[in-house]
């Protein structure tokens, strides 16, 4: 027994809906977790438009970039077989590529363009960003019946055979309930999400849309199961191709979108400040919405909170705003890594809204997921993750002080005062940063404009930075060193010196050696 085609034409009628992956997958802070997967699928051809896979629950502007991701052809990746171009499969390659040029160095699979989507009623799938996105491109959203899957069993059946005929292949592959679940399926799990990402992609192309779907037919010989490429290559030919371009202000529109005044510092958002020259002209415009004042219409995306961007009204285009504080990053991340950071913030004594402080705490955690995880990382959850650093409580208020050395023979080593610059740093810099050892006597002072208050915490964050940090990121952090007045316990003292120390005698590279010997001379 085989069902029909219900739909005429590819496009007609694609489902959408997302679910958890039956496999384990390490996620960037090194834990083991499901992946959740977002899919739309053709049900005239049963072609997987797109399959996106997210380490948490998937957001609005994911089910809304899934749409545009749709409309692009697959690109080849580095490894793939030629056999999956295009031009090696059985679609209708030579009469494609005349009509689309974008078509000739593609993988087999077909660029499908929906008319209307069927979708449940998850809150990914009704909010404003997927609606106005599929306004947008000019497709219909129809919503199914709540709590009826049958009206859209064709994604419901394709995430189980996505389950059965792919994850089940996979290392870290949990099954479908815990009673077919291995007792090693994290220690077996080896994939990221990028790489399983990859793996995904390669096997639509592959492994699915090649291969006979007992719901598919031919016209011309019925009583054999047909592939998805060969029934949309059937029904091309009758119902004829008609290609959509995307451009990158299109892209922009699909995302989010946040109303903001233009402040003299330029744009808030989540306690991070953008601002360039070029939004300074944008400031005072009028919004397209009436309702909306002078507010700025903002567009950005959750994963790639370094920059945004803003509607020029005057000129009708958009403006690339970054992060003020991008250049201590350096480096894309997403706004649930921000709120990641704020919580580590908050959890070492640190202030949460302070950007500067929340910004050297990304840094860190990012500089330390470029080296990779260890292995007993990779079995702790995520909020243990958060527990598992360094708490203190913090110390006294480090309102900045001038000191006069009065160290004993009991507090160990014997060292010259810090407050007392050496010649290097002296030349260097001007001034010498206000720290104090646990040895010597303060007097108040009032701070210098500019000057950090931290505590341990963030003052052995920030030697890490220098000593593990890329070029920029060291040059940041020695910089904010040089600023911070705090009170330094004997043993904090000793040990940063240690590994300040060590660090330089292995250093083997004049850059990084610029930025340690001033940092030990803070230390002698």
């Amino acid at each position: 027994m085989f069902t029909a085609v219900v739909a005429a034409r590819p496009g007609e009628q694609v489902q959408m809906d997302g679910t958890t992956l039956d496999v384990m997958a390490m996620m960037d802070d090194g834990v083991m977790d499901r992946p959740e997967l977002v899919m739309a699928v053709d049900v005239a051809t049963r072609t997987i438009c797109a399959a996106v896979l997210r380490p948490e629950k998937a957001k609005a502007v994911d089910a809304a970039l899934l749409l545009a991701r749709m409309m692009v052809p697959e690109p080849m990746r580095p490894g793939w077989d030629q056999v999956l171009r295009m031009s090696a499969s059985r679609l209708p390659f030579a009469r494609l590529v005349d009509i689309d040029r974008r078509l000739e160095l593609v993988a087999a699979k077909p660029v499908i363009v929906p008319e209307t989507i069927v979708i449940d009623h998850g809150r990914v799938f009704v909010s404003e960003a997927f609606t106005r996105a599929a306004r947008t491109l000019g497709i219909s959203v129809q919503p199914a019946r709540p709590k009826t899957g049958s009206d859209k069993p064709h994604v419901e059946r394709t995430f189980e055979s996505i389950n059965t005929l792919f994850c089940q292949h996979v290392p870290g592959y949990t099954g479908r309930d815990v009673t077919r679940r291995g007792t090693d399926v994290a220690d077996r799990a080896v994939w990221s999400i990028g790489e399983l990402q990859e793996l995904l992609d390669e096997w639509v192309i592959a492994g699915w849309q090649s291969r006979p779907h007992e719901g598919l037919r031919h016209p011309f010989s019925p009583d054999r199961a047909a592939s998805p490429n060969d029934v949309y290559a059937a029904m091309v030919a009758a119902a004829g191709y008609v290609p959509i371009t995307l451009t990158g202000d299109d892209y922009i529109e699909l995302l989010p979108v946040e109303w903001r005044m233009i402040g003299e510092a330029g744009i808030q958002i989540g306690y991070r400040t953008y601002n360039c020259r070029e939004l300074r002209a944008c400031r005072g415009q009028p919004s397209l919405d009436p309702g909306r004042g002078n507010r700025a219409e903002v567009h950005y995306d959750p994963y790639d909170v370094s920059r945004i961007w803003v509607r020029d009204t005057r000129r009708d285009c958009w403006v690339t705003v970054p992060w003020t504080h991008h250049s201590l990053v350096r480096q894309p991340f997403a706004e649930f890594t921000w709120r990641y950071a704020r919580r580590a913030a908050a959890g070492r004594g640190v202030d949460d809204t302070n950007e500067t402080a929340v910004a050297v705490v990304l840094a860190g955690l990012l500089a330390r997921a470029e080296q990779g995880p260890s292995r007993e990382r990779r079995v702790l959850a995520r909020d243990q993750v958060v527990n598992a650093l360094p708490t203190r409580a913090p110390l006294p208020h480090p309102a900045t002080s001038r000191t006069t050395c009065t160290t004993s023979s009991t507090s160990g080593p014997s060292r010259r005062c810090p407050h007392r610059p050496s010649r290097s740093q002296s030349r260097k810099r001007g001034r010498w940063p206000g720290w104090s050892h646990s040895g010597c006597s303060t007097r108040s002072r009032k701070a210098t404009p500019g000057e950090l208050h931290r505590s341990d915490p963030i003052l052995e964050l920030l030697v890490d930075l220098a000593i593990t940090g890329n070029w920029e990121v060291s040059r940041e952090a020695l910089g904010l060193l040089s600023s911070i007045n705090a009170d330094i316990g004997k043993d904090m003292w000793n040990r940063l010196h240690d590994r300040v120390q060590a660090a330089l005698l292995t250093a083997d590279d004049e850059q990084r050696t610029e930025v340690l010997e001033p940092l030990l001379d803070m230390f002698v």
